[in-house]
């Protein structure tokens, strides 16, 4: 159907539309009678309120703790309920904290949505038109988790960082034994595992015997002995010991750092109150989550999330302890931020974004959304490639029919509804196995080319298997 220039591809959308033109008012109306709008800078704030409030509507306040509690102070004096302030850099934290603090609602908005007009120029110019945006309501808000598990995410990015830093340094003792022509890394999988540390610290402490240093090797690497030791054959520069030696203490350092990381995130787990946790529907499944994930904290972190979440995000087949804690610091437990499940994955940047202009579809991407429980998705989806799953056959069928980019973000987009429904609602995933996709998928398959040859007089019979 054909209203004007419009094409509607279904009744409901054109009901909808209908209904919004009737309902909607293109006039603006006053949201927030009671706002303030801050300007967030490096060493100065500029606030400012209605000029009905103060004879004074536009004040500039330091960025000294006194400062803003004096600035809290007079936006109460005048008033104020709620506050918008742009998220620039880290300047906005201590003062969203002591302003939600002292009971004001705090809008947290992005500086992107606020710069695409004329004009503006100075911090002043630039308060007051936040004050004006957020009286309309024209301004959204961004989510913040709460202050517990603001916690929570702090001790686990900073945990990260060290990770990452350990990595390095396995990456810099690699370049040094390549350097001296040490050729460890073509028999051994892994240099941070028990035998490639084993021999790295005895090259450290002074061994040069290739011999004896292959004894090291754990009896369950598939490289022999002899192999091992052909590898440990080089020139022994000392220099490169030097900066072999150094990158072992660093990341012996970063192993410290990640350990008292643990011992903060254990304590603070542990001040979560209880939920209770459905019986699980299919208990053999634990068994397989039970396997130890690298890199994890040094505790039970499975059995910590079961008892703060109330479900096991892990049964949730390429989802292990890690990626379950990263969404637990960054999302939260509190899944009524978000409306339904699409919105939820919408905020994530998993959903398509349908650019239209004169009723021509220009792009269809996702948006560029950096978040990190978005990008823990995507490695969870990357890990069902041999998953023996409902998941697992689902995604290599997508991967083979769309390439691996837009697989893994469409199963990532699946995993994220999984979560949502898993957190908000309590419920248990249950996997139905490869078998079950596969047959359902078949089904599907029959039933198009049966509705397909009905249109063109045509009949098809399946035969039976064999």
């Amino acid at each position: 159907m054909t209203t004007g220039n419009k094409l509607w591809r279904n009744r409901k959308e054109r009901k909808d539309w209908a209904r919004r033109l009737r309902s909607e008012d293109p006039g603006l109306e006053v949201v927030h009678p009671h706002a303030a709008g801050i300007d967030v800078g490096n060493s100065a704030h500029y606030v400012a309120v209605r000029p009905d409030r103060d004879p004074e509507p536009v004040r500039r306040f330091e960025c000294f703790t006194t400062d803003l509690y004096r600035l809290a102070e007079w936006l109460a004096s005048c008033g104020v309920k709620t506050v918008a302030l742009q998220s620039t850099g880290v300047y906005w934290i201590p003062l969203y904290e002591i302003l939600e603090d002292r009971g004001f609602e705090v809008y947290l908005v992005n500086a992107r949505h606020t710069k695409n007009l004329p004009g503006r120029k100075s911090d002043v110019q630039e308060s007051q038109w936040l004050l004006k945006l957020h009286t309309y309501g024209l301004l959204n808000n961004s989510f913040q988790p709460p202050a517990e598990i603001r916690v929570l995410r702090t001790y686990w990015r900073q945990r990260a960082e060290h990770v990452s830093g350990a990595a390095t340094c396995i990456q810099r003792m690699q370049k040094a034994l390549t350097q001296m022509n040490l050729q460890l890394a073509n028999v051994i999988s892994d240099l941070s595992g028990v035998t490639g540390q084993a021999i790295v610290r005895a090259i450290v402490a002074g061994e040069r015997n290739p011999q004896k240093l292959a004894e090291l090797s754990d009896p369950r690497i598939e490289a022999s002995r002899e192999e091992v030791a052909k590898s440990l054959e080089g020139n022994w520069r000392p220099e490169l010991v030097f900066v072999l030696r150094q990158e072992v203490e660093m990341y012996d350092a970063y192993q410290r750092r990640i350990a008292e990381c643990d011992q903060q995130l254990q304590k603070h787990l542990a001040s979560f109150a209880d939920t209770e946790l459905p019986q699980s529907p299919k208990a053999e499944s634990k068994e397989k989550r039970a396997k130890s994930t690298k890199n994890a904290p040094r505790f039970d972190l499975s059995s910590e999330l079961k008892r703060i979440t109330g479900v096991d995000l892990t049964r949730i087949d390429g989802i292990d302890v890690m990626v379950a804690q990263t969404l637990l610091s960054e999302v939260g437990m509190d899944m009524s931020r978000w409306n339904t499940e699409a919105h939820f994955s919408s905020w994530l940047g998993l959903c398509p974004d349908n650019r239209i202009s004169g009723d021509k579809l220009l792009g269809k991407g996702t948006r560029h959304v950096v978040n990190r429980a978005a990008t823990a998705l995507r490695l969870a989806a990357r890990n069902l490639i041999r998953s023996r799953s409902y998941l697992g056959a689902q995604y290599r069928r997508l991967r083979t029919k769309l390439g691996a980019p837009k697989a893994i973000t469409a199963m990532a987009h699946r995993l994220a509804r999984l979560v949502y429904r898993m957190l908000k609602y309590g419920q248990q995933y249950v996997d139905k196995g490869t078998e079950y996709y596969e047959n359902r998928y078949r089904q599907q398959q029959i039933h198009l080319l049966q509705k397909n040859a009905a249109k063109l007089g045509l009949q098809i019979t399946v035969a039976a298997q064999s």
